[in-house]
């Protein structure tokens, strides 16, 4: 263990490479941390000097982090974490607590949760602020690299991710799934059946995350494949293509009772079994050390009406 080149480097190094990973940028870095532009460079020449590595580079007007930079991160994040864990001696206080968080969801999942999520927060922290990301720009990579505290997404309960690491998994509410057509569809006034449901194209959600849905598995082994003809990161780009087209859409019940973008839509039972889904919270295990985020996570419980066996929820 070099100890001399170790101390070289403090938490100021680490908290500015964490923050970097999230921004990319100077400039944004600067102003989280309430420092000047300048201040953020010398640190993070400082780093690059001890390293031996550029960290960051310029690729047209962006910043590029380098491999090394990446591979960092979820380790550097852990190490902040420990250390606010270690620094914070008295019990989180959400009525003066000027922090942010952040959080991932399909924008389906958006109008089922956060509004409520943030008015029900809002009236206990006043000061918070929410940055959330559509769940196609940032995945499950954002938790494991420190820039996403929680995912919240539908998924077929029989679906596991592609990659885990140290993601844990808690389910707010189960949900059925539905097919939807429009209101012109040649189906709109037939029962459903196994056949026509396969004889029609269908409008598919693709998520690099996850595996295989378990019903697509399903269907295609006891019956055959569907035939997907379109596929959306999203349940209302595949709600709107319904509306103007003869493709079936098979999604979630519940965003189809409340969505705007579903109300002109015929909805109809699945013609077969289709396993269990719902919709689940997703964060990295050691991001559980940051009190303000045990305490986002126990009031995201209790929207929910899920009970917190971990913790008592104010």
């Amino acid at each position: 263990m070099d100890l001399i080149k170790l101390s070289r480097i403090s938490m100021k190094h680490l908290i500015t490479l964490h923050v970097m990973l999230d921004t990319l940028s100077v400039t944004e870095c600067a102003e989280r941390l309430c420092v000047s532009p300048s201040s953020v460079s010398k640190t993070l020449s400082q780093l690059r000097d001890n390293l031996n590595d550029e960290l960051f580079y310029r690729h047209g007007n962006k910043l590029i982090s380098t491999p090394l930079a990446r591979r960092l991160g979820p380790t550097v994040h852990q190490m902040i974490s420990d250390m606010n864990q270690i620094m914070t001696k008295e019990a989180f206080q959400p009525e003066v607590y000027e922090g942010s968080f952040s959080l991932a969801m399909r924008e389906s999942t958006f109008e089922l949760i956060a509004g409520g999520l943030y008015a029900h927060v809002l009236k206990k922290a006043p000061n918070v602020r929410f940055d959330i990301w559509s769940k196609d720009s940032i995945g499950f990579d954002g938790l494991t690299k420190g820039m996403l505290d929680f995912v919240i997404l539908p998924h077929d309960l029989s679906q596991p991710p592609l990659v885990q690491n140290n993601l844990v998994w808690q389910t707010l509410f189960t949900d059925e799934m539905v097919c939807l057509m429009a209101h012109d569809h040649p189906l709109a006034d037939k029962e459903l059946t196994i056949e026509n449901y396969l004889n029609y194209g269908h409008i598919s959600i693709f998520d690099n995350d996850l595996s295989v849905p378990f019903f697509e598995m399903q269907l295609t082994q006891q019956h055959h494949k569907r035939k997907v003809v379109v596929n959306v990161a999203d349940f209302g780009g595949a709600a709107t293509m319904c509306h103007n087209s003869d493709l079936l859409f098979t999604c979630s019940k519940r965003w189809a009772s409340n969505a705007l973008q579903s109300k002109a839509l015929v909805a109809k039972p699945l013609p077969f079994n289709y396993g269990k889904v719902a919709y689940s919270l997703v964060w990295h295990q050691p991001s559980m050390n940051d009190p303000a985020v045990r305490w986002l996570h126990q009031q995201i419980l209790l929207l929910c009406g899920v009970e917190d066996k971990s913790a008592e929820i104010d």
